[in-house]
């Protein structure tokens, strides 16, 4: 019998996707398949070194199409969701940031977080019809379900040693705050008056949507940055945890926590452990707020400024299942009667429709074992991925030699939106042994018997296989 087709599992931001898609790589070893997982820059610029597979993208931009054309020339198939589909621009400036006409062509199947996301793809006049779309969540919903759990315990016992009761900050202002200023929805100094210069956040936005973000995003960015010592005067006996977004600068918050000793500025770590042993939550339109809703973690959205354009279309999946507070003077007086017992989590029949409505696969089987369900399907109809011509792997290799080079050299290039400082701070790897911790410990959750083995390929890609004499995919 052939050998199942690899699946390969590309991450590109470690602290928000890699235990996910661990736990997705756990339980398709149980069935047989192995995984190639690890840095998303990495796995790419190593692609024409792995046979062919399954890919697992998380995006199908126009920024994706190259390395599309490269994947379908050495013969790998293209299965994607999109990170960014739960919460998501208007529908129209969506479609024209997320979504290629061109780059979708490369893909076979689509994996929805949720209806609300499913209806969005088909609304889309571009949607190629042959392309099935399986409403399936998405993994990092598996991590907040009560079986997970387990898993999350050490975490989560750690940091409560380490800092005591604390509330939890997370900002949400890569826009205006971005790692690197080109990184930003304008470039500095043409955001107000002139003739703006988008940065890489802004390509792809109308002007008028893309000033009335800016200008929300850096009137409540501002007013967190007040927040912080507001929070930390209020609360002398808490720690307040602020964790920015895993693209956004962190100097600033440093600047602003200076003096205070219970202030603390760390992304350390998957945001899921942070909220289970926080006290509460402190968000705006962050997807944490719908994940602190489904943990039943209270959260509150602060929204010291607001802008219906905005507010009512991009935020309001996180806005609607957060208590809202829209002074700092209202929003102390909720996490006072948080700290007091008065008040729990955020709840009522309209927030859990919303969120029903918005995320698949938090009762019965895991989104990973419904996205499973499907990846076997396409293995049991195509054991082994059909070679494509020989000419079209030359080319493939070809195509893919140059993309190294290339993206080697403008890695240092002034102005580049993503040096090798951006990337180690997005990916900065994980040592063998606490990956082999993790295994251990999604492996006792999830109770799917001995773990899979884990053996690294290269620099921050490891392969995942099934248990010895595991069964066959």
């Amino acid at each position: 019998m052939a050998a199942a087709p690899p699946l390969i599992i590309p991450v590109e931001n470690q602290v928000r996707e890699l235990d996910a898609k661990l736990l997705l790589a756990c339980l398709a070893a149980q069935r047989g398949f192995e995984s190639i997982l690890g840095s998303h820059r990495e796995i790419d610029l190593h692609i024409a070194s792995f046979p062919r597979g399954l890919y697992l993208n998380k995006s199908m931009t126009a920024r994706n199409l190259n390395m599309f054309h490269i994947l379908g020339r050495l013969g790998h198939r293209i299965l994607t969701w999109d990170e960014e589909a739960l919460v998501h621009l208007p529908p129209e400036i969506y479609y024209s940031r997320r979504l290629s006409p061109e780059a979708i062509r490369f893909v076979s199947h689509l994996f929805a977080w949720g209806e609300d996301n499913a209806e969005l793809w088909r609304n889309w006049p571009h949607l190629p019809a042959e392309i099935p779309i399986h409403v399936t969540g998405n993994p990092r919903n598996d991590m907040l379900r009560p079986e997970l759990r387990p898993f999350h315990e050490e975490e989560v016992r750690r940091i409560r040693d380490r800092y005591g009761d604390y509330l939890l900050v997370n900002t949400n202002f890569n826009h205006v705050n971005a790692f690197f200023p080109a990184q930003n929805l304008f470039r500095p100094g043409t955001a107000e008056g002139g003739r703006p210069a988008f940065g890489k956040a802004g390509v792809g936005m109308p002007l008028d949507f893309a000033r009335a973000l800016h200008g929300q995003k850096s009137a409540v960015f501002r007013a967190f940055l007040q927040l912080i010592p507001e929070l930390a005067r209020a609360f002398p006996r808490c720690s307040i945890i602020v964790r920015p977004h895993p693209t956004e600068g962190q100097s600033v918050y440093r600047e602003a926590a200076r003096g205070f000793a219970n202030v603390h500025v760390t992304n350390e770590g998957n945001v899921v452990p942070w909220l289970l042993g926080a006290r509460a939550l402190v968000h705006n339109g962050c997807t944490t707020g719908v994940e602190a809703y489904v943990m039943r973690i209270p959260a509150f959205t602060y929204r010291p400024a607001v802008c219906a354009a905005i507010d009512d279309t991009f935020y309001r999946l996180p806005h609607g299942v957060s208590h809202a507070c829209f002074t700092a003077e209202d929003l102390v007086t909720g996490l006072q009667d948080v700290l007091a017992g008065r008040l729990g989590a955020a709840g009522g029949e309209e927030r859990e429709r919303l969120v029903r409505r918005h995320l698949a696969g938090m009762e019965g089987p895991l989104a990973c074992e419904r996205m499973l369900e499907v990846i076997a399907g396409i293995a049991a109809r195509e054991p082994a991925l059909p070679g494509p011509p020989l000419g079209s792997r030359i080319a493939g290799r070809a195509l893919a030699a140059a993309r190294l080079l290339v993206k080697r050299a403008k890695a240092y290039l002034p102005g580049s939106h993503a040096p090798p400082e951006f990337h180690r701070h997005r990916y900065p790897g994980i040592p063998p042994e606490e990956l082999a911790s993790k295994i251990g410990r999604l492996t006792a959750a999830i109770g799917t018997g001995p773990p899979p083995r884990a053996e690294w390929i290269a620099p921050h890609i490891v392969n995942i296989r099934p248990p010895e004499g595991g069964r066959p995919a």
